[in-house]
């Protein structure tokens, strides 16, 4: 399985488009989604229409990038039903500089440490480069997020989407990239975070916010929405690990209590 060049490819999304079909960026796009947990082996898929409203392509883009992960064995296609996530592991795939699983074996006080020192340096100046085009794709994002309702999976998709095209804007790819990374970390609990009940109105707000300081070139405001935002991501990771942890301890006490 090491072998395979499913995982060892590097997606490279946003690098040389000019020598890649738009076809193929979007099925690495949706392969990072699954090396990242963020589509889940069983998940359906979210319906063509939708996927490619988030990913601004058209329809038949997306039709061809899930049969090109279909051929590899990423995405399951069965006739009269929805598209679904393989039970494939691709937490070894690179994604822009590193693998999900290099960046999860760090501590969270680390990893957020260096969002805050990195992403807001990158965030503030997305604020003084970033280009109208890239404002219409936030918006529309925006669009695509509050109609999102409970759905935790689909708003983390149009989520990534959002901050990627922000860590784009300031000009400097492998800040961008190294960025990117960062935001996949223990993205398996983010996806319970934003189950929560509010979790998905309050980053909406957030990035409602962030939207209107980046309008207005507004590098102070964009930095001080950002750093709440981050923030709000620590605070619920933080508090799904030390759960995760104390239900770990509980079942190791009741395997102690009753050996088999």
């Amino acid at each position: 399985m090491n072998g395979s060049p499913i995982l060892t490819q590097m997606p490279k999304i946003g690098r040389a488009l000019e020598r890649r079909t738009a076809r193929e960026v979007i099925a690495d796009k949706l392969m990072v989604l699954v090396a990242t947990n963020m589509l889940r082996p069983g998940d359906e898929l979210p319906g063509e229409r939708e996927l490619a409203s988030v990913l601004h392509v058209s329809r038949e883009t997306v039709r061809g990038a899930i049969r090109t992960l279909a051929a590899r064995g990423i995405i399951e296609v069965s006739q009269g039903s929805r598209s679904r996530v393989a039970d494939v592991d691709l937490s070894d795939l690179t994604v822009t500089i590193a693998s999900p699983n290099a960046i999860d074996s760090y501590d969270l006080e680390d990893v957020h440490a260096a969002r805050l020192h990195i992403e807001l340096k990158v965030v503030g100046d997305a604020a003084d480069n970033v280009d109208d085009e890239t404002l219409r794709k936030l918006e529309n994002l925006l669009e695509t997020q509050r109609h999102c309702g409970n759905d935790a999976m689909r708003f983390l998709i149009c989520d990534r989407e959002f901050h990627v095209a922000i860590y784009r804007a300031c000009g400097n790819p492998l800040l961008s990239d190294f960025v990117t990374d960062l935001y996949t970390y223990m993205m398996d609990y983010r996806r319970s975070a934003m189950s929560r009940a509010g979790a998905i109105e309050a980053s909406y707000r957030d990035h409602s916010e962030i939207v209107a300081a980046l309008r207005r070139h507004d590098r102070d405001v964009v930095i001080a929405a950002f750093r709440q935002h981050l923030m709000r991501i620590y605070e619920t990771t933080k508090d799904l690990l030390m759960q995760g942890a104390a239900s770990g301890r509980k079942q190791k006490q009741k395997g102690t209590l009753n050996p088999e």
